[in-house]
């Protein structure tokens, strides 16, 4: 246990009670009431196999394995789930049945925003290791760098839930991808301002932001000069450039730190590393960890 209260939290108590309702939501059962109408639906027309375990089941499942356990340990767990829970007793799946159903899991960042309140977002991005067998043989015997993946968040400062979220190769620019999660958290929310490094200093992003009317707080170089090309990344440079610190203060350009924030519980929380080894696996990995870490931060309101 860290020697100090977590930060964001008040007491010990209301961190420790938080971790037990995690809990509560990893191993929640309401799944069982609607296991047969879940699966009527989900058979409607199906041509070829049938499911024989609702998405709700497989949910659960897909959280507690991005938690806490392995898939094959989650076919132990599932074995001692089914002395409780009838429709399992006769039809255990194995481990392979449940990587393949979770794999093929669509994940909702849900990150349940306000539509009648605009946001401050703020954006960032980290490196999450990959750490596979497979990786471990291609450095060791073929010398090559063990890679990333690149965690692309957009992050709201007020709620800190992450309203939008991509996954690239590690070599891919951060001013890339400001547009993207733009575009993905616009679909959620309104967004009124914008915060970002100096990674998202472009004059393709200052503009983006100016025409779809969100008020760009990006952090120029210090070798920024005036071109006349995007006036408002131009006044941007002129007010930086001038005093820092001031525009710093008047932009509210400290709340970047939010994101910052969100990565390091990410990585608390779930590790910094991915158990998955195709690519389109690690992004869903990524992408339901960030899910659960919504979850988890809904818990504090």
């Amino acid at each position: 246990m860290p020697s100090k209260i977590p930060k964001g939290y008040k007491s010990w108590k209301e961190y420790n009670e938080e971790l037990v309702r995690r809990g509560e939501l990893l191993f929640d059962t309401d799944f069982l009431a609607g296991w047969r109408s879940e699966l009527a639906r989900m058979n409607k027309g199906k041509e070829g196999a049938r499911f024989a375990y609702p998405n709700s089941f497989l949910n659960m499942l897909a959280a507690i394995h991005a938690y806490l356990l392995p898939y094959r340990q989650l076919e132990g767990f599932v074995r001692l789930f089914s002395r409780h829970v009838k429709e399992l007793k006769e039809n255990i799946p194995d481990f392979t049945t449940i990587w393949w159903r979770v794999t093929k899991i669509l994940i909702d960042l849900d990150p349940r925003v306000d539509l009648n309140e605009k946001i401050t977002m703020a954006v960032d991005s980290t490196g999450i290791k990959v750490t596979n067998r497979g990786e471990w043989i291609k450095e060791k015997w073929l010398k090559e760098r063990r890679g990333f993946a690149k965690v692309h968040v957009a992050v709201d400062t007020k709620s800190k839930q992450i309203v939008s979220m991509k996954v690239t190769q590690e070599d891919t620019g951060d001013a890339r991808m400001m547009k993207p999660l733009v575009e993905e958290a616009s679909s959620r929310t309104k967004i009124k301002k914008l915060i970002g490094d100096g990674g998202y200093d472009s004059k393709d992003n200052f503009q983006t932001l100016h025409d779809m009317k969100i008020e760009p707080v990006i952090k120029v170089r210090s070798n920024s000069i005036v071109t006349g090309e995007c006036p408002v990344r131009d006044d941007s440079v002129i007010e930086q450039l001038s005093d820092y610190k001031r525009w710093k203060r008047k932009h509210g350009y400290g709340m970047r730190w939010m994101s910052e924030s969100v990565f390091s519980s990410l990585k608390r929380t779930f590790g910094e590393s991915i158990k998955s080894v195709k690519w389109e696996n690690m992004v869903n990995e990524l992408l339901l960890k960030a899910s659960m870490y919504n979850a988890f931060t809904r818990m504090r309101r």
